[in-house]
């Protein structure tokens, strides 16, 4: 029960994170392309590496890499708000905009999580 309710906790202040930069990039970037999501599952990947590669090496154990992954990051990062502004610009007649932030969605990320693990293995 007590796991349960940390990874709650983790959620919520990962969804808290994600409110913060959304609004904050919001207040500053006003064009078609959803730049606060965009950002905001570019830094949740990178971490994901950083994670990934703490618990493969052994630096972290499962327990905490579960809270700060399944946790934090799961309610800090927002795949289904980024399939959502796809969609929004396609039916606003951007395709062009919608095909561009469906390919930087799907390859940045991948980038994002190599550099991560690259960067939590430097230790190694």
């Amino acid at each position: 029960m007590m796991t349960f309710l940390v990874v709650c906790l983790c959620g919520g202040l990962g969804a808290t994170m994600r409110f913060v930069v959304n609004t904050s990039v919001q207040q500053w970037w006003n064009r078609a392309f959803p730049l606060a999501t965009f950002v905001i599952n570019v830094i949740a990947t990178f971490c994901a590496g950083v994670a990934a590669a703490a618990y493969a090496l052994g630096t972290v154990d499962h327990g905490t890499y579960l809270l700060f992954v399944t946790g934090f990051l799961g309610g800090f990062s927002t795949f289904s708000t980024a399939i959502n502004e796809m969609v929004s610009l396609a039916r606003a007649k951007r395709i062009g905009m919608a095909a561009l932030y469906f390919a930087m969605t799907v390859c940045v990320p991948v980038l994002c999580v190599a550099a991560g693990w690259a960067v939590g293995s430097l230790g190694a």
